[in-house]
């Protein structure tokens, strides 16, 4: 089963990293590049980024967010975010495995934006070539899911199905890595419901950390944390490099697995 190939993933990258002598591996340096949903917590933006770097990598692993509220894949190219990155890139890859994110698509699909899918598309392409230039490895992550509901019973309004599809298909044909959050977070907030879901939510007022706020998209400190751990572990079901540097969390990663609200 999926789970429990994860949970052996998981404990056996525990028991390796345990033992002394491994360190001949470079270590795994992230740049986490994309929109609000990526993004540190703050009024108005936060998504699974902190959470992830915070907790889910092993020392002496590491990385830095640089999502951005707001951002489009044409935005964070000319707001300068995006050199940045690739700078990122060129500073870290002669000593660190580095791994640099892409996920954007919430404020692409926008009327106001005017970026339209093929428009979309090629911009991730270019940025996939662009770090690979750069000396680093992109991973597509295709948009993480908007937490609202219709119908009865309760179902997540699946918003992004072009932008994933988009995603993944750019993946393929330059034969990238990538993981398909929107797919693991919708699946997961349908299980356990508006009402669980809604605990990730920012509160609107900026308190970061409170509980049950009403911004459906971003997340606060705790959603943070929860989906960081759901990105963390649909990269090491697929890349056991990335495994190596990950700190795991067998229960909360058997929660997410199995749809019990963390």
């Amino acid at each position: 089963m999926k789970l429990l190939a994860l949970s052996s993933t998981l404990l056996s990258t525990a028991s390796t990293l345990a033992l002394p002598g491994n360190y001949w591996h470079q270590p795994a340096y992230f740049v986490l590049a994309g929109d609000s949903t990526t993004a540190v917590q703050a009024s108005g933006g936060g998504g699974w980024g902190d959470g992830f770097l915070n907790h889910t990598l092993r020392s002496p692993a590491t990385g830095e967010n640089l999502g951005h509220n707001g951002a489009t894949t044409v935005s964070f190219r000319e707001g300068g975010d995006w050199a940045r990155a690739l700078e990122l890139v060129e500073e870290h890859e002669k000593w660190w495995d580095v791994f640099v994110t892409i996920q954007f698509g919430h404020n692409d699909q926008k009327p106001k934006a005017n970026i339209s899918l093929d428009e979309y598309s090629q911009n991730l392409g270019d940025f996939v070539d662009e770090v690979r230039s750069a000396g680093g490895t992109p991973i597509l992550v295709t948009p993480l899911t908007r937490r609202s509901f219709s119908g009865d019973p309760p179902r997540i309004v699946e918003s992004l199905s072009n932008e994933t599809a988009a995603t993944i298909a750019v993946a393929k044909s330059k034969h990238a890595r990538y993981i398909d959050l929107n797919h693991a977070s919708t699946e997961y907030c349908n299980e356990i419901g508006p009402e669980a879901c809604h605990v990730y939510n920012l509160n609107d007022g900026g308190e970061v950390e409170k509980l049950n706020g009403e911004d459906n998209t971003h997340l606060n400190v705790w959603g943070s944390i929860v989906f960081g751990r759901m990105v963390s572990d649909l990269m090491v079901e697929k890349y056991w490099d990335i495994a190596f540097w990950t700190n795991p969390n067998v229960t909360m990663s058997w929660q997410i697995e199995q749809g019990v609200a963390v």
